[in-house]
C-alpha cells in the first residue's frame, strides 16, 4: 500500500510550539512513522517553509518520505493566504509522483486546505480515495471568537462543507466532532469514522519526578504548573494567568511555593518586539504580578516535552476550544493529571475524577480553585496520575494506526468497487 499523505500549511517535522504546529503536526508526524513501520510507503507532501531545508527527507524511517513542495514565500507564511498558492503545491505533488512513477493507494488529507488539493489529485490520478481528517472546525473557532480577527473566513467554512460531500471518508477525532459536523455542515454520519488520536508510549511515560525536575532546571522544593501549546487566544493561556494570580490573592505563599512554565511560541523575541498574543500574555503577566512566577519557556523539541510534563505537579488547558487535545494525551501518558476546560474533545481523555479535572471555560476563579485542591492533596493527585497513565495505555499508535489501516481498506475496496464493470444481465 502506498499512501499519499497532504499536511499543506505545516510540516511534521517542525519544532513544537510555533506559531502554525500543535497536535496537527505531531498526528501526521506519528501516524507516518507508524505506517512506514509496517511496511507501507507514506509520502508526505507539505509545503516548504525554509529553502535550505533539503527537498526530501526520510527522517521518519525509510518507508516514509517527507517531501517539501516550493509553493509561495519559502517562508513561515499566514495559512489563510496559502490558499492562493494551492495551484502550485498540487503541481508540485502531481510532478514528484509523475517522476518517481509512484501511485496512491489512498489520499490521506489533513486540515482543509489539503483537502482542497486532494480532490484535485484524485481527479488527475483516476479516483484514488480520500480520507479526510479536518483537526479543527472553522464553525466552531467562530463559536468561540471574540473578536474579528480571530474569526475564520468564509472561504474556510465554505470549502470546509464543500470537502465533506465529497471524500470517501471522514475521521473524527471524538463522538462531539462526528457529531459537530452532521449538525453543523450536514454530513450524512454514515460517512464519519471516529477515531482518537494517539500518543507514543516509548517516548511519553513516567520519569521520576526529581530527575526531570533537574534535568529542566526546577527547584525540587517547588511544585510545578505546566501549559503546552500554540499562543494564540483560543488556547485560553489568559484565563490562567487570571487563575494564578486569584491563587496568590488568595494566598500570597503561593507565589514562592509554585513555578508556572508556559511551553510555546517564541521566547527569544525581546519583549518590545513581541506582538500578537505573546506581547498581550506579557503585558498581562506584569499587570498581575505574576513575572516571578511565570516563565515563557518558548518552542520545545519534543523529546524534551516528556521531562516537562513529569516534572508537573498539574498539566493545565484551558481551552476555548479543543477538537481532542493531544497535549493532555501526553501528558497523562507520562502519569500527570490534567485540568481541562469541559469543552470540544477533552472530556473524552480527560475524564473527571479518573484521570483529571474538568472546569467551565473561561472561568478563572473555577479554575483556580481545582488547581489549588491538586496541589494540596497529594493522594488525589498519585490516583489521578495513576488512573491517567492506565487510561493513555489504550491510545498507543499502534493501536490507533490498526484502525486507520481498516478506513483504508474499506475505502480502497468501494474504490475498487466501483470500477468493476456492471455485471450483465442474464
Amino acid at each position: 500500500m502506498r499512501i499519499c499523505m497532504l499536511s499543506v500549511h505545516t510540516c511534521p517535522l517542525a519544532v513544537l510550539g510555533g506559531k502554525e504546529t500543535g497536535g496537527m503536526n505531531v498526528y501526521v508526524r506519528e501516524l507516518s512513522k507508524e505506517l512506514g513501520r509496517r511496511g507501507y510507503d507514506v509520502d508526505v507532501f507539505t509545503r516548504s517553509q525554509d529553502h535550505g531545508v533539503p527537498r526530501v527527507v526520510h527522517d521518519l524511517g525509510p518507508q516514509v518520505e517527507v517531501i517539501h513542495v516550493p509553493a509561495g514565500p519559502e517562508a513561515p507564511y499566514d495559512k489563510n493566504k496559502v490558499y492562493d498558492y494551492l495551484p502550485e503545491f498540487l503541481a508540485g505533488v502531481k510532478e514528484y509522483a509523475a517522476q518517481r512513477g509512484h501511485r496512491y493507494d489512498v489520499i490521506h488529507s489533513h486540515y482543509w486546505l489539503s483537502g482542497v488539493v486532494a480532490k484535485e489529485l484524485r481527479a488527475a490520478w483516476g479516483g484514488t480515495p480520500i480520507v479526510q481528517m479536518f483537526h479543527t472546525l472553522g464553525e466552531l473557532k467562530n463559536q468561540v471568537a471574540e473578536t474579528p480577527a480571530q474569526r475564520e473566513s468564509e472561504r474556510r467554512i465554505r470549502t470546509e462543507g464543500e470537502s465533506m460531500r465529497y471524500v470517501e471518508r471522514i475521521v473524527a477525532a471524538s463522538p462531539l466532532e462526528k457529531l459537530q459536523m452532521s449538525r453543523l455542515y450536514g454530513v450524512e454520519p454514515t460517512k464519519i469514522t471516529v477515531i482518537p488520536p494517539g500518543v507514543d508510549l516509548n517516548m511519553f511515560h513516567p520519569i521520576p519526578q526529581d530527575e526531570a525536575k533537574s534535568w529542566i532546571g526546577i527547584l525540587c522544593e517547588h511544585q510545578n504548573i505546566l501549559f503546552v501549546g500554540r499562543i494564540e487566544p483560543l488556547k485560553g493561556v489568559e484565563t490562567l494567568l487570571r487563575a494564578l494570580a486569584y491563587m496568590v490573592h488568595q494566598d500570597p505563599t503561593w507565589a514562592q511555593r509554585v513555578c508556572v512554565s508556559i511551553i510555546g511560541g517564541d521566547a527569544s523575541i525581546p519583549v518590545e518586539q513581541m506582538q500578537g498574543e505573546m506581547a498581550r500574555l506579557h503585558a498581562l503577566r506584569e499587570e498581575l504580578g505574576l513575572t516571578n512566577l511565570v516563565t515563557f519557556r518558548g518552542k520545545q523539541a519534543q523529546d524534551t516535552l516528556p521531562y516537562y510534563y513529569t516534572a508537573s505537579d498539574v498539566v493545565v488547558m484551558p481551552s476555548h476550544y479543543e477538537s481532542f487535545g493531544m497535549v493532555a494525551l501526553e501528558a497523562m501518558a507520562c502519569g500527570t493529571p490534567v485540568i481541562a476546560s469541559r469543552v470540544g474533545g477533552l472530556p473524552y481523555n480527560v475524564l473527571d475524577g479518573i484521570t483529571g479535572i474538568l472546569v467551565p471555560e473561561r472561568d478563572p476563579e473555577a479554575l483556580a480553585q481545582e488547581i489549588m485542591r491538586l496541589l494540596t492533596d497529594e493522594p488525589l493527585r498519585h490516583r489521578l496520575g495513576e488512573g491517567a497513565a492506565q487510561i493513555a495505555r489504550y491510545y498507543s499508535w499502534e493501536k490507533i494506526a490498526n484502525q486507520i489501516v481498516d478506513v483504508y481498506r474499506q475505502v480502497m475496496g468501494q474504490h475498487c468497487g466501483a470500477l468493476l464493470p456492471a455485471p450483465v444481465p442474464a
